[in-house]
């Protein structure tokens, strides 16, 4: 006997509705799976460079191997290329990684410099740059022994964020009314000074073999001297170079 026309709609309706429920549940769990699989290549891209930093402590990052660091984050070694085109392209991140933080953190620390007088400015920058070094040793300890190592795309990197450094530096001294009618290479020139005596403050804090306060202080207030003695000179000087 045919089953009547509504009891065949019926049964079409619950599987259809069965079949879309089905559907919908399976949507959180792909949605799941997706973001489990971004979590862990974020976690695995971290781990390289985490450990690329610790192998570098007292090494260059030239005498490092692709293998050592892939077996040092705990994946196999075509795994590498998953995150990173080639161990270069991983120095430059790291670089990247390092430089963005320190200058975001300098650019607050020289927000609204025009209203404010510089020398304040400079040692609440100087001050932010301590407490960074401190704070992530091993990346700058990469960045001052690789500013002159073995691996040029990571020298260009470096070069690339100073370079920036001081054009930023150059734009904010822009702003500061006596400088206002200041040259841009004059500007530069300014800038570069500024951020010379920085690095070399950095250098000298990366050379202590122990955390040492008075030590810290010390260096500071040198920095701080040279900072203000910089800043004393470009108040004096004359834009047409006198």
């Amino acid at each position: 006997m045919p089953r009547p026309v509504d009891d065949l709609t019926t049964r079409a309706s619950r599987s259809s509705r069965t079949s879309g429920a089905s559907r919908s549940a399976s949507r959180p769990a792909a949605v799941d799976a997706t973001e489990s699989r971004s979590a862990r290549k974020s976690r695995t891209r971290s781990a390289l460079l985490d450990e690329t930093l610790a192998l570098v402590v007292d090494r260059s990052f030239s005498s490092l191997s692709l293998r050592e660091v892939a077996k040092a984050a705990g994946i196999v070694p075509t795994a590498f290329y998953r995150h990173f085109a080639s161990m270069e392209d991983l120095g430059v991140t790291l670089v990247e990684d390092s430089m963005r933080v320190l200058r975001t953190m300098l650019r607050d620390g020289r927000r609204d410099l025009a209203a404010r007088d510089a020398v304040p400015t400079a040692q609440s920058s100087l001050a932010i740059v301590v407490r960074q070094v401190r704070d992530n040793e091993a990346q700058f300890r990469f960045l001052v022994r690789e500013q002159h190592g073995g691996v040029a795309e990571i020298r260009r990197a470096i070069d690339t964020e100073l370079r920036l450094f001081v054009k930023e530096l150059a734009i904010d001294l822009s702003r500061i009314p006596e400088m206002a009618r200041w040259g841009a290479e004059d500007l530069e020139l300014a800038a570069d000074l500024i951020v010379t005596v920085i690095l070399q403050a950095v250098a000298e804090l990366l050379d202590a073999n122990r955390r040492d306060p008075t030590g810290d202080h010390e260096l500071f207030e040198r920095t701080r001297r040279k900072l203000i003695m910089v800043i004393l000179g470009m108040r004096s000087w004359r834009t047409d170079g006198t």
